[in-house]
Protein backbone atom coordinates (compact mmCIF):
# COMPACT_ATOMS: atom_id res chain seq x y z
CA UNK A 1 0.00 0.00 0.00
CA UNK A 2 1.48 3.53 -0.88
CA UNK A 3 1.28 6.11 1.29
CA UNK A 4 -0.61 9.93 0.74
CA UNK A 5 1.36 12.46 -0.58
CA UNK A 6 3.08 14.38 2.20
CA UNK A 7 4.03 17.83 2.98
CA UNK A 8 8.00 16.34 3.29
CA UNK A 9 10.41 14.52 1.04
CA UNK A 10 9.88 10.71 2.41
CA UNK A 11 12.59 9.26 0.84
CA UNK A 12 15.22 11.64 2.49
CA UNK A 13 13.95 11.25 5.45
CA UNK A 14 14.20 7.17 5.98
CA UNK A 15 17.90 8.02 4.26
CA UNK A 16 18.88 10.74 7.25
CA UNK A 17 17.09 8.37 9.73
CA UNK A 18 19.18 5.62 8.66
CA UNK A 19 22.68 7.92 8.48
CA UNK A 20 21.92 8.21 12.01
CA UNK A 21 20.26 4.58 13.23
CA UNK A 22 21.50 2.56 10.15
CA UNK A 23 19.60 -0.77 10.17
CA UNK A 24 17.72 -0.05 12.91
CA UNK A 25 15.50 1.86 10.57
CA UNK A 26 12.88 0.00 8.91
CA UNK A 27 10.03 0.74 6.39
CA UNK A 28 8.76 -2.51 6.09
CA UNK A 29 5.11 -3.07 5.98
CA UNK A 30 4.74 -5.13 8.69
CA UNK A 31 6.15 -2.69 10.77
CA UNK A 32 4.85 0.23 9.51
CA UNK A 33 1.14 -1.99 9.98
CA UNK A 34 2.38 -2.82 13.49
CA UNK A 35 2.95 1.14 14.62
CA UNK A 36 -0.47 2.20 13.34
CA UNK A 37 -3.28 1.53 15.91
CA UNK A 38 -3.00 0.53 19.75
CA UNK A 39 -5.29 -1.55 21.17
CA UNK A 40 -9.01 0.47 20.13
CA UNK A 41 -11.08 0.26 17.51
CA UNK A 42 -10.41 4.04 15.89
CA UNK A 43 -9.05 4.30 12.61
CA UNK A 44 -5.43 3.61 12.41
CA UNK A 45 -2.21 5.62 10.98
CA UNK A 46 0.19 3.42 9.33
CA UNK A 47 3.66 6.17 9.44
CA UNK A 48 6.02 6.09 6.65
CA UNK A 49 9.30 4.76 8.99
CA UNK A 50 9.39 3.21 11.84
CA UNK A 51 13.13 3.82 13.94
CA UNK A 52 14.45 2.16 16.98
CA UNK A 53 16.57 4.14 19.39
CA UNK A 54 18.50 3.16 22.40
CA UNK A 55 19.50 6.43 24.22
CA UNK A 56 18.48 9.57 24.95
CA UNK A 57 20.37 10.99 22.61
CA UNK A 58 19.97 8.69 19.67
CA UNK A 59 15.88 10.53 20.37
CA UNK A 60 17.28 13.89 20.49
CA UNK A 61 18.96 13.15 16.50
CA UNK A 62 15.81 11.84 15.13
CA UNK A 63 13.72 14.77 16.89
CA UNK A 64 16.26 17.03 15.41
CA UNK A 65 16.58 15.32 11.68
CA UNK A 66 12.81 15.21 12.43
CA UNK A 67 12.03 18.91 12.72
CA UNK A 68 14.15 20.07 9.19
CA UNK A 69 12.09 17.70 7.48
CA UNK A 70 8.96 19.21 9.63
CA UNK A 71 8.15 15.42 9.98
CA UNK A 72 5.97 14.18 12.70
CA UNK A 73 7.24 12.21 15.66
CA UNK A 74 4.88 9.38 17.34
CA UNK A 75 6.37 7.60 20.70
CA UNK A 76 5.35 4.03 20.74
CA UNK A 77 5.81 2.01 23.80
CA UNK A 78 3.99 -1.75 24.32
CA UNK A 79 0.99 0.14 21.87
CA UNK A 80 -1.69 -0.71 24.07
CA UNK A 81 -2.98 2.39 24.42
CA UNK A 82 -7.34 2.63 23.96
CA UNK A 83 -7.85 6.06 22.35
CA UNK A 84 -5.72 6.25 19.15
CA UNK A 85 -2.24 7.63 20.88
CA UNK A 86 -0.07 5.73 18.70
CA UNK A 87 -2.03 6.41 14.77
CA UNK A 88 0.70 8.34 12.67
CA UNK A 89 -2.17 10.49 11.62
CA UNK A 90 -0.13 12.17 9.63
CA UNK A 91 2.61 10.28 8.64
CA UNK A 92 5.84 10.45 9.61
CA UNK A 93 7.96 8.51 12.19
CA UNK A 94 6.51 6.56 14.52
CA UNK A 95 9.65 6.48 17.60
CA UNK A 96 10.02 2.76 18.77
CA UNK A 97 11.24 2.75 22.11
CA UNK A 98 10.91 -0.48 23.30
CA UNK A 99 15.23 -1.11 22.76
CA UNK A 100 15.39 1.63 25.67
CA UNK A 101 14.81 -0.95 28.23
CA UNK A 102 17.42 -0.28 30.86
CA UNK A 103 17.33 -0.08 34.45
CA UNK A 104 19.52 2.74 35.08
CA UNK A 105 18.92 2.80 38.87
CA UNK A 106 17.49 2.01 42.06
CA UNK A 107 17.81 3.46 45.67
CA UNK A 108 16.10 0.73 48.06
CA UNK A 109 16.65 3.15 51.07
CA UNK A 110 15.26 5.78 49.36
CA UNK A 111 12.47 4.14 47.49
CA UNK A 112 12.88 5.51 44.04
CA UNK A 113 14.16 4.37 40.90
CA UNK A 114 15.36 5.58 37.31
CA UNK A 115 14.65 3.23 34.42
CA UNK A 116 14.60 4.29 30.22
CA UNK A 117 11.17 4.86 28.63
CA UNK A 118 10.87 1.45 27.24
CA UNK A 119 11.02 -0.81 30.55
CA UNK A 120 7.80 -2.63 31.42
CA UNK A 121 6.00 -2.45 34.42
CA UNK A 122 6.78 -6.21 34.47
CA UNK A 123 10.16 -5.60 34.31
CA UNK A 124 10.69 -3.48 36.47
CA UNK A 125 8.74 -5.43 38.79
CA UNK A 126 10.74 -8.21 38.50
CA UNK A 127 14.12 -6.33 39.25
CA UNK A 128 12.97 -4.58 42.27
CA UNK A 129 10.68 -7.25 44.15
CA UNK A 130 13.88 -9.11 45.05
CA UNK A 131 14.77 -6.10 47.26
CA UNK A 132 11.81 -6.40 49.13
CA UNK A 133 10.32 -3.50 46.55
CA UNK A 134 7.29 -2.86 44.41
CA UNK A 135 6.35 -0.74 41.69
CA UNK A 136 2.26 -0.64 42.50
CA UNK A 137 0.68 1.09 39.28
CA UNK A 138 -1.15 -1.71 37.85
CA UNK A 139 -3.28 -0.83 34.30
CA UNK A 140 -3.41 -4.43 33.37
CA UNK A 141 -1.31 -4.69 30.43
CA UNK A 142 2.34 -5.03 30.53
CA UNK A 143 2.73 -1.61 29.31
CA UNK A 144 5.86 0.77 28.97
CA UNK A 145 7.29 2.83 32.12
CA UNK A 146 7.41 5.93 29.61
CA UNK A 147 3.96 4.71 27.92
CA UNK A 148 2.26 4.57 31.17
CA UNK A 149 3.79 8.15 32.08
CA UNK A 150 2.60 9.66 29.04
CA UNK A 151 -1.19 8.45 29.45
CA UNK A 152 -1.32 9.43 33.45
CA UNK A 153 -1.76 5.80 33.43
CA UNK A 154 -3.51 3.94 36.80
CA UNK A 155 -4.85 0.77 37.68
CA UNK A 156 -6.17 -2.18 40.07
CA UNK A 157 -4.36 -0.53 43.19
CA UNK A 158 -4.74 3.18 42.63
CA UNK A 159 -7.24 3.18 45.30
CA UNK A 160 -3.94 2.89 48.09
CA UNK A 161 -1.08 3.87 45.54
CA UNK A 162 -1.77 6.38 43.22
CA UNK A 163 -1.84 6.90 39.57
CA UNK A 164 1.47 7.05 37.62
CA UNK A 165 0.70 11.50 38.44
CA UNK A 166 1.90 10.06 41.83
CA UNK A 167 4.57 7.65 40.93
CA UNK A 168 6.66 9.97 39.09
CA UNK A 169 9.01 12.20 40.57
CA UNK A 170 11.23 12.92 37.37
CA UNK A 171 11.90 13.15 33.42
CA UNK A 172 14.30 14.00 30.85
CA UNK A 173 12.57 14.61 27.79
CA UNK A 174 13.18 15.21 24.40
CA UNK A 175 11.63 18.57 23.36
CA UNK A 176 10.10 19.12 19.60
CA UNK A 177 13.66 21.18 18.80
CA UNK A 178 15.54 17.91 20.09
CA UNK A 179 16.93 19.99 23.17
CA UNK A 180 16.65 17.48 26.08
CA UNK A 181 15.67 18.43 29.66
CA UNK A 182 14.97 16.88 32.71
CA UNK A 183 12.45 17.97 35.24
CA UNK A 184 11.67 17.43 38.70
CA UNK A 185 14.26 15.94 41.57
CA UNK A 186 14.27 13.01 43.89
CA UNK A 187 13.64 15.21 46.45
CA UNK A 188 9.92 14.20 47.75
CA UNK A 189 8.68 17.81 47.43
CA UNK A 190 9.95 20.74 46.17
CA UNK A 191 8.56 24.32 45.54
CA UNK A 192 11.30 25.14 42.78
CA UNK A 193 9.63 26.97 39.61
CA UNK A 194 6.43 25.60 37.69
CA UNK A 195 6.08 21.65 38.12
CA UNK A 196 7.13 20.63 34.64
CA UNK A 197 7.03 17.13 35.59
CA UNK A 198 3.44 17.16 36.03
CA UNK A 199 3.05 18.97 32.93
CA UNK A 200 4.43 16.13 30.73
CA UNK A 201 2.64 13.25 32.83
CA UNK A 202 -0.30 12.92 30.92
CA UNK A 203 0.52 14.96 27.73
CA UNK A 204 0.73 11.89 25.56
CA UNK A 205 3.87 12.88 23.83
CA UNK A 206 1.97 16.27 22.15
CA UNK A 207 5.03 18.09 24.03
CA UNK A 208 7.66 16.01 24.08
CA UNK A 209 9.41 12.69 24.11
CA UNK A 210 9.74 10.92 27.80
CA UNK A 211 12.76 9.00 27.40
CA UNK A 212 13.61 8.50 31.03
CA UNK A 213 11.67 8.21 34.50
CA UNK A 214 11.77 8.56 38.32
CA UNK A 215 9.42 6.85 39.83
CA UNK A 216 8.29 6.53 43.53
CA UNK A 217 8.80 3.03 44.94
CA UNK A 218 7.07 0.92 47.79
CA UNK A 219 8.28 -1.91 50.38
CA UNK A 220 6.52 -4.96 50.09
CA UNK A 221 4.13 -5.79 52.33
CA UNK A 222 4.29 -8.17 54.95
CA UNK A 223 1.08 -9.58 54.65
CA UNK A 224 -1.72 -9.65 51.71
CA UNK A 225 -5.06 -11.33 51.12
CA UNK A 226 -7.25 -10.97 48.44
CA UNK A 227 -11.01 -12.04 47.98
CA UNK A 228 -14.18 -12.18 45.94
CA UNK A 229 -17.28 -11.58 47.29
CA UNK A 230 -21.05 -11.62 44.74
CA UNK A 231 -23.96 -9.50 45.74
CA UNK A 232 -27.35 -9.65 45.21
CA UNK A 233 -28.06 -6.56 43.77
CA UNK A 234 -25.92 -3.88 41.56
CA UNK A 235 -26.48 -0.88 43.88
CA UNK A 236 -24.99 -3.45 46.99
CA UNK A 237 -21.94 -4.10 45.77
CA UNK A 238 -21.64 -0.16 44.85
CA UNK A 239 -22.31 1.32 48.41
CA UNK A 240 -20.13 -1.44 49.62
CA UNK A 241 -17.32 0.30 48.13
CA UNK A 242 -18.38 3.98 48.88
CA UNK A 243 -18.86 3.14 52.99
CA UNK A 244 -15.41 1.27 52.82
CA UNK A 245 -13.60 4.42 51.58
CA UNK A 246 -15.43 6.62 54.01
CA UNK A 247 -14.39 4.83 56.85
CA UNK A 248 -10.97 4.93 55.58
CA UNK A 249 -9.95 1.61 55.45
CA UNK A 250 -6.45 0.91 53.93
CA UNK A 251 -7.93 -1.40 51.10
CA UNK A 252 -5.57 -1.63 48.56
CA UNK A 253 -7.56 -3.34 45.42
CA UNK A 254 -11.35 -2.71 45.26
CA UNK A 255 -12.82 -3.91 41.55
CA UNK A 256 -16.21 -4.28 40.67
CA UNK A 257 -17.47 -6.32 37.96
CA UNK A 258 -20.91 -7.04 36.62
CA UNK A 259 -23.06 -9.87 35.94
CA UNK A 260 -22.48 -9.86 32.16
CA UNK A 261 -18.43 -9.38 32.90
CA UNK A 262 -18.48 -12.40 35.74
CA UNK A 263 -20.05 -14.20 33.48
CA UNK A 264 -17.48 -13.30 30.16
CA UNK A 265 -14.20 -14.05 32.53
CA UNK A 266 -15.98 -17.28 33.68
CA UNK A 267 -16.02 -18.55 29.65
CA UNK A 268 -12.59 -17.10 29.35
CA UNK A 269 -10.53 -17.97 32.26
CA UNK A 270 -12.43 -21.57 33.18
CA UNK A 271 -13.20 -20.06 36.67
CA UNK A 272 -16.61 -20.78 38.35
CA UNK A 273 -17.84 -17.62 40.35
CA UNK A 274 -21.15 -16.70 41.16
CA UNK A 275 -22.81 -14.62 37.86
CA UNK A 276 -23.83 -11.69 40.09
CA UNK A 277 -22.48 -8.27 40.62
CA UNK A 278 -18.72 -8.94 42.32
CA UNK A 279 -15.92 -6.96 44.07
CA UNK A 280 -12.67 -8.23 43.88
CA UNK A 281 -10.65 -7.37 47.13
CA UNK A 282 -6.51 -7.33 48.10
CA UNK A 283 -5.84 -6.65 51.57
CA UNK A 284 -2.08 -5.35 52.36
CA UNK A 285 -0.45 -4.95 55.85
CA UNK A 286 2.43 -5.02 58.34
CA UNK A 287 0.97 -8.03 59.75
CA UNK A 288 -1.77 -10.91 59.40
CA UNK A 289 -3.39 -9.47 62.30
CA UNK A 290 -3.90 -5.74 60.57
CA UNK A 291 -5.03 -7.49 57.42
CA UNK A 292 -7.43 -9.47 58.87
CA UNK A 293 -8.22 -6.67 61.01
CA UNK A 294 -9.33 -5.14 57.83
CA UNK A 295 -10.78 -8.14 56.08
CA UNK A 296 -13.41 -8.82 58.47
CA UNK A 297 -14.25 -4.87 58.71
CA UNK A 298 -15.23 -4.91 54.57
CA UNK A 299 -16.99 -8.14 54.96
CA UNK A 300 -19.14 -6.61 57.69
CA UNK A 301 -19.86 -3.93 55.44
CA UNK A 302 -20.52 -6.26 52.79
CA UNK A 303 -23.35 -8.03 54.79
CA UNK A 304 -25.12 -5.20 55.29
CA UNK A 305 -25.30 -4.52 52.00
CA UNK A 306 -26.38 -8.19 50.20
CA UNK A 307 -22.48 -9.68 49.68
CA UNK A 308 -23.31 -13.45 49.91
CA UNK A 309 -20.08 -14.79 50.67
CA UNK A 310 -16.00 -14.50 50.76
CA UNK A 311 -14.12 -16.51 48.86
CA UNK A 312 -10.46 -16.15 50.22
CA UNK A 313 -7.69 -16.23 47.88
CA UNK A 314 -4.77 -16.19 50.65
CA UNK A 315 -1.82 -18.25 48.70
CA UNK A 316 0.26 -16.41 45.67
CA UNK A 317 -0.97 -19.03 43.46
CA UNK A 318 -4.72 -18.34 44.37
CA UNK A 319 -4.14 -14.10 44.62
CA UNK A 320 -2.48 -14.68 40.62
CA UNK A 321 -5.73 -17.08 39.48
CA UNK A 322 -8.11 -14.32 40.66
CA UNK A 323 -6.04 -11.13 39.41
CA UNK A 324 -5.26 -12.87 36.00
CA UNK A 325 -9.11 -13.44 35.46
CA UNK A 326 -9.69 -9.95 36.33
CA UNK A 327 -6.52 -8.38 34.07
CA UNK A 328 -8.02 -10.31 31.49
CA UNK A 329 -11.29 -9.09 31.26
CA UNK A 330 -10.46 -7.05 27.33
CA UNK A 331 -10.09 -10.67 25.82
CA UNK A 332 -12.67 -12.55 27.80
CA UNK A 333 -15.01 -9.55 26.29
CA UNK A 334 -13.89 -10.08 23.02
CA UNK A 335 -14.53 -13.64 23.20
CA UNK A 336 -18.01 -13.31 24.36
CA UNK A 337 -18.48 -12.26 20.30
CA UNK A 338 -15.53 -13.60 18.40
CA UNK A 339 -15.14 -11.57 15.37
CA UNK A 340 -15.41 -8.55 16.74
CA UNK A 341 -13.50 -5.63 18.28
CA UNK A 342 -13.63 -3.99 22.14
CA UNK A 343 -14.85 -0.35 22.47
CA UNK A 344 -13.50 0.26 25.76
CA UNK A 345 -14.43 3.80 27.28
CA UNK A 346 -13.67 5.32 30.49
CA UNK A 347 -15.42 7.35 32.77
CA UNK A 348 -14.18 8.61 36.38
CA UNK A 349 -17.09 10.68 38.58
CA UNK A 350 -16.87 11.84 42.39
CA UNK A 351 -16.83 8.45 45.30
CA UNK A 352 -20.78 10.20 46.03
CA UNK A 353 -21.66 9.91 42.63
CA UNK A 354 -20.91 6.61 41.94
CA UNK A 355 -23.54 4.88 42.52
CA UNK A 356 -25.57 7.12 40.46
CA UNK A 357 -23.87 7.14 37.58
CA UNK A 358 -23.44 3.21 37.54
CA UNK A 359 -26.46 2.26 38.13
CA UNK A 360 -27.99 5.13 35.08
CA UNK A 361 -25.25 3.68 33.08
CA UNK A 362 -26.53 0.14 33.75
CA UNK A 363 -30.51 0.91 32.99
CA UNK A 364 -29.75 2.31 29.71
CA UNK A 365 -27.41 -0.53 28.83
CA UNK A 366 -30.05 -2.82 29.97
CA UNK A 367 -32.16 -1.06 26.50
CA UNK A 368 -29.56 -1.32 24.06
CA UNK A 369 -28.77 -4.41 21.33
CA UNK A 370 -24.91 -4.06 22.70
CA UNK A 371 -22.58 -6.35 24.83
CA UNK A 372 -21.69 -4.38 27.04
CA UNK A 373 -20.30 -5.69 30.43
CA UNK A 374 -18.78 -3.17 32.93
CA UNK A 375 -15.90 -3.57 34.96
CA UNK A 376 -14.14 -0.92 37.49
CA UNK A 377 -11.37 0.47 39.51
CA UNK A 378 -14.76 1.94 41.46
CA UNK A 379 -12.39 2.80 44.82
CA UNK A 380 -11.43 5.93 42.85
CA UNK A 381 -14.56 6.56 40.93
CA UNK A 382 -13.52 4.90 37.76
CA UNK A 383 -15.57 2.48 35.93
CA UNK A 384 -15.34 1.10 32.22
CA UNK A 385 -18.19 -0.29 29.52
CA UNK A 386 -16.91 -2.57 27.21
CA UNK A 387 -19.05 -2.44 24.19
CA UNK A 388 -17.89 -5.40 21.86
CA UNK A 389 -18.72 -4.08 18.09
CA UNK A 390 -18.67 -4.92 14.55
CA UNK A 391 -16.81 -2.06 13.42
CA UNK A 392 -17.97 -2.81 9.65
CA UNK A 393 -21.87 -2.60 10.88
CA UNK A 394 -22.94 1.38 10.70
CA UNK A 395 -25.85 1.45 12.31
CA UNK A 396 -24.08 -1.13 15.49
CA UNK A 397 -21.14 1.64 15.64
CA UNK A 398 -23.68 4.91 15.63
CA UNK A 399 -25.67 2.84 19.11
CA UNK A 400 -22.53 2.69 20.45
CA UNK A 401 -20.67 6.38 19.85
CA UNK A 402 -24.01 7.84 20.77
CA UNK A 403 -23.73 5.58 24.21
CA UNK A 404 -20.04 7.00 24.84
CA UNK A 405 -21.46 10.19 24.23
CA UNK A 406 -24.09 9.92 26.58
CA UNK A 407 -21.89 8.56 29.26
CA UNK A 408 -19.19 10.92 28.93
CA UNK A 409 -21.92 13.33 30.03
CA UNK A 410 -23.59 11.60 32.32
CA UNK A 411 -20.08 11.84 34.22
CA UNK A 412 -19.20 15.63 33.52
CA UNK A 413 -22.91 16.58 34.88
CA UNK A 414 -22.01 14.43 37.86
CA UNK A 415 -18.80 16.36 38.78
CA UNK A 416 -16.89 13.78 36.89
CA UNK A 417 -14.41 13.28 33.88
CA UNK A 418 -14.23 11.99 30.15
CA UNK A 419 -11.37 9.61 31.16
CA UNK A 420 -10.24 8.53 34.13
CA UNK A 421 -7.07 6.80 32.92
CA UNK A 422 -7.11 5.66 29.11
CA UNK A 423 -5.96 9.23 28.31
CA UNK A 424 -7.24 11.39 25.18
CA UNK A 425 -5.93 10.33 22.10
CA UNK A 426 -8.19 11.32 19.16
CA UNK A 427 -10.81 9.76 20.68
CA UNK A 428 -11.79 11.67 23.06
CA UNK A 429 -10.68 15.21 21.98
CA UNK A 430 -13.82 16.46 21.21
CA UNK A 431 -15.00 16.42 24.93
CA UNK A 432 -12.03 18.25 26.22
CA UNK A 433 -13.61 21.29 25.38
CA UNK A 434 -16.93 20.71 26.86
CA UNK A 435 -14.86 19.56 30.62
CA UNK A 436 -12.49 22.30 30.51
CA UNK A 437 -14.24 25.36 28.74
CA UNK A 438 -12.02 28.00 28.61
CA UNK A 439 -9.04 26.04 30.19
CA UNK A 440 -8.73 24.30 26.34
CA UNK A 441 -7.30 27.48 24.77
CA UNK A 442 -4.21 27.49 27.96
CA UNK A 443 -3.45 24.15 26.88
CA UNK A 444 -3.48 25.09 23.03
CA UNK A 445 -1.06 27.83 24.01
CA UNK A 446 0.91 25.03 26.01
CA UNK A 447 1.51 23.22 22.86
CA UNK A 448 2.31 25.45 20.48
CA UNK A 449 5.18 27.45 22.71
CA UNK A 450 6.55 23.91 22.99
CA UNK A 451 5.95 22.72 19.69
CA UNK A 452 5.28 25.85 17.33
CA UNK A 453 5.41 23.45 14.27
CA UNK A 454 2.89 20.91 15.65
CA UNK A 455 5.07 17.79 15.28
CA UNK A 456 4.84 15.98 18.61
CA UNK A 457 2.04 13.54 17.90
CA UNK A 458 -0.46 15.99 15.63
CA UNK A 459 -3.77 15.49 16.06
CA UNK A 460 -4.11 14.43 19.49
CA UNK A 461 -4.82 15.69 22.80
CA UNK A 462 -5.96 19.21 21.34
CA UNK A 463 -6.48 20.85 17.91
CA UNK A 464 -3.98 23.64 16.95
Amino acid sequence: MSSPARPFNVEQLVADLRAQLGDRVTTGESHRELHSHGESWHTPGRPDVVVFPETTEEVAAVVRIAASHRAPVVPFGAGSSLEGHVSALQGGISLDLTRMNRILRVSADDLDATVQAGVTRKQLSKHVNPMGLEFWVDPGADATIGGMASTRASGTTAVRYGTMREAVLGLTVVLADGRVIHTGSRARKSAAGYDLTRLFVGAEGTLGVLTEVTLRLFGLPDAISAAICPFTTFEGAVRTVITTLQLGIPIARIEFLDDRMVDAINRYSKTSYAVQPTLFFEFHGISERAVSEQAEAVQAIAREHGGTAFEWATTPEARTTLWQARHNVHHAGVALRPGCQMWVTDVCVPISQLAECLLETKSELATLPLTTPIVGHVGDGNFHVLCVVNPDDAEEMAVAKAMNERLVRRALRMGGTCTGEHGVGFGKMGYLEEEHGEAIEVMKAIKRALDPLNLMNPGKMVRV
